[in-house]
């Protein structure tokens, strides 16, 4: 079983790799350089940086397979998804997809968290509809 210290620097790994990727869906700036500014601007004494580097570099990689998992579940295109629902959904399914070390119970978990500090009175709803549903499909071995 993972460390408390562990799960606590993934999670914010998950927290700050959102941030960049919503910053990056909204201005388009350079990847490289807004992992050089969460680097040399925030703390990331706490986070595992090696975890926020993939994240926030895979998801963008991979926008066109994650959107079409997630629009599989949902009655929106993710392009008119909020911005910040956006961002969580598309890590969410990154890790389903790409990181079977994780439990699908804690990609879920993360995303409703996220959902609720940063998004919409509703999006932890929204978002724990989609991510729960992809899973399903992503994750039918562990689930069963």
């Amino acid at each position: 079983m993972a460390s408390p210290s562990f799960i606590k620097q993934r999670s914010l790994a998950r927290r700050r790799a959102m941030q960049a990727i919503y910053q990056w869906q909204m201005a388009g700036n350079d990847l490289k350089d807004i992992e050089t500014q969460y680097l040399t601007e925030q703390d990331m004494s706490k986070v595992d940086v090696d975890y926020f580097i993939e994240l926030m570099h895979k998801v963008p990689m991979s926008i066109d397979e994650l959107d079409a998992v997630a629009e599989k579940y949902s009655e929106t295109k993710m392009e008119i998804v909020d911005p910040i629902e956006r961002a969580i959904i598309r890590l969410s399914i990154y890790e389903l997809k790409s990181r079977l070390d994780v439990p699908y119970k804690v990609v879920i978990n993360e995303a409703i968290i996220l959902a609720k500090a940063f998004g919409g009175d509703n999006s932890h709803k929204f978002v724990n509809g989609i991510v729960d549903k992809a899973a399903h499909e992503l994750r039918q071995a562990e689930i069963k």
